[in-house]
């Protein structure tokens, strides 16, 4: 086609439209301007702070509504759709049209998750929305890190577990505020808490012996991947700076809530450990992401830093930022991506955090529960070895294990590295629950898979599992007994990964929605359902659409008997 065919082709007859007099799409009121205004007053206006305000404009309106989220674009300086498609992408913001009626004033979140499921969350959930009174909504929610005392439910932001209707109505009822939170600083530091920071600013300390004490007591990353601390630290301080440290608190995998153990039964260690890592590496700014469910925490840590600031503790800043619900934003790219005020979509690798991370800066990222053990592994030379020597049959170290479901004593279990699933339930546990026979574990977590129970002899240690499709991840273990349906397990498990998959890539949004359908069959194709799981795991950008199907091929190969 020729130049004067297309011009001829494009061109409008004179006068058929009249020039734009005003802006393109919605413009900011007065009016919306100052409450947004009012709303994130005491916030400062930057781009990263973007999921905060939007938090603070829910807190203070309960919705967000459109002509805010267009005020709030306008303040920040960037297109309306940057705002919208932020807000829209995490589960606790609720959107809604201007005009319309905000949703009702208190809102029950019925917890879903595998262990929940077990203990009854359906029939809770069918209790609260048959009684109910007005001004009350009951929805299904995804894991709230109270799995060892399921079922849970969240009236607005205050948990309730062991939940029955009749606690749950008597908590919206009496509308449950904030815990206490005093400072626990002075307690911690006479009990000995920061003694190591203090060494280390004075001198008597550097980061070459702190290096050396990591390696020897073998530490690895605890939040699923398990790579060696002491290379993370190296990686990182290869890089020019600036540097950042980046705590990842945003524990979502059903039957995991060791993160926020560590957070109620000891602050302090899990951030003198935070501070120790980042004055090793020389990061400029710590960044400490907490999950939205753990309301609570927020309080707790909000009042921990600032203690610590004011006794001049605090040798760098550090940046309290709290989650708005997405499970995804535990993988720590996109735990990045939401840190910059952002979807929580993965990043493709390379480049690595440690090499680009945070604002495309060297970025050290660590899990709760790695910091948790630091205070105790860098005390001295002597103690690095004792941790390393604590683990079983050739394993280095100790772990955290969040134990859940069918057992008598559930709940997190500091054990050896190295320990096995029946030696785990049976020595920190108390047994298998009266009434039960063990049929079967997961070892980490949603999608670490499923093992029988003749094969609860294994390690639970990273690269022990892997030759049977599983793996220990987070230190997750949920026991099943024979009283449990199998394959409805490997669907709710499959239905929660379609629920939080973010959407980027095809293979996970398209292959989890898939898998969750065609698991409602009468009958399982097996053969496709292999076919359908090789191709998210070889297609998908991270490791939620890689392991979702997990546990339907564990099922497949350990239970034939037992599926469809």
């Amino acid at each position: 086609m020729g130049k004067e065919t297309s011009l001829r082709m494009t061109a409008m007859p004179k006068g058929s439209r009249k020039p734009r007099t005003g802006p393109r799409g919605r413009v900011a009121t007065p009016e919306a301007m100052a409450e947004v205004e009012a709303a994130i007053a005491g916030l400062d206006l930057r781009r990263d702070l973007l999921i905060e305000h939007l938090h603070a404009l829910q807190d203070r309106h309960g919705a967000l509504r459109a002509a805010h989220l267009v005020a709030l674009a306008a303040l920040h300086r960037v297109a309306p759709v940057e705002v919208f498609e932020t807000a829209s992408f995490y589960a606790h913001f609720d959107l809604i049209e201007d005009g319309a009626a905000p949703p009702p004033p208190v809102t029950l979140r019925v917890c879903d998750g595998l262990p929940c499921a077990m203990a009854g969350a359906e029939a809770l959930h069918a209790s609260l929305r048959a009684a109910v009174p007005d001004g009350v909504r009951v929805l299904h929610a995804p894991c709230m890190g109270a799995c060892h005392r399921a079922p849970a439910c969240a009236v607005g932001h205050h948990l309730v577990e062991h939940a029955t209707a009749e606690t749950v109505l008597s908590a919206a009822r009496h509308a449950p505020t904030g815990c206490d939170a005093a400072s626990r600083l002075p307690a911690a530091l006479e009990a000995g808490a920061h003694a190591l920071l203090r060494a280390l600013r004075d001198g008597r300390l550097d980061s070459a012996a702190l290096l050396d004490r990591l390696e020897a007591a073998a530490l690895r990353g605890l939040g699923g991947a398990g790579f060696p601390a002491a290379r993370k630290w190296r990686l990182v301080m290869a890089q020019p700076g600036p540097r950042h440290l980046v705590v990842n608190a945003d524990e979502g995998e059903p039957g995991t809530f060791k993160d926020r153990h560590c957070l109620e039964a000891d602050p302090h260690r899990v951030l003198e450990g935070m501070l120790l890592a980042a004055v090793a590496i020389g990061a400029e700014a710590c960044w400490f992401y907490l999950r939205d469910e753990y309301a609570h925490l927020h309080q707790v840590m909000t009042t921990e830093i600032a203690a610590l600031g004011a006794a001049g503790l605090l040798p760098m800043p550090v940046h309290l930022r709290r989650g708005a619900g997405a499970y995804i934003c535990g993988e720590e790219t996109a735990l990045l991506e939401s840190l910059e005020g952002r979807r929580g979509y993965p990043r493709h690798k390379p480049p690595f955090p440690g090499q680009r991370g945070l604002f495309g800066q060297p970025t050290l990222i660590h899990n709760v529960e790695t910091l948790w053990w630091l205070p105790e592994i860098l005390a001295s030379s002597e103690a690095a070895v004792r941790f390393a020597a604590a683990g079983r049959r050739g394993r280095s170290g100790q772990r955290l294990f969040s134990v859940s479901g069918r057992v008598r004593d559930p709940g997190v279990k500091a054990a050896p590295a190295g320990i096995t699933a029946r030696e785990l339930i049976e020595e920190f546990c108390g047994g298998i629950a009266p009434g039960h026979r063990f049929a079967a574990y997961l070892p980490g977590g949603a999608s670490g898979g499923i093992l029988p129970a003749s094969m609860a002899d294994l390690p639970l240690d990273f690269g022990t599992l892997e030759q049977f499709g599983c793996f220990v991840g987070s230190g997750a273990v949920i026991v099943l007994s024979d009283r449990d349906d199998l394959p409805e397990a490997a669907r709710n498990l499959v239905r929660f990964f379609r629920d939080e998959s973010c959407g980027q890539c095809t293979p996970c949004r398209v292959g989890t929605a898939k898998a969750a359908r065609l698991l409602e069959a009468p009958r399982w194709d097996a053969p496709l359902l292999e076919e359908l799981a090789a191709a998210m795991a070889d297609g998908s950008i991270c490791g939620l659409g890689q392991a979702a199907m997990n546990p339907v091929r564990s099922l497949l190969h350990f239970f034939p008997e037992a599926t469809p």
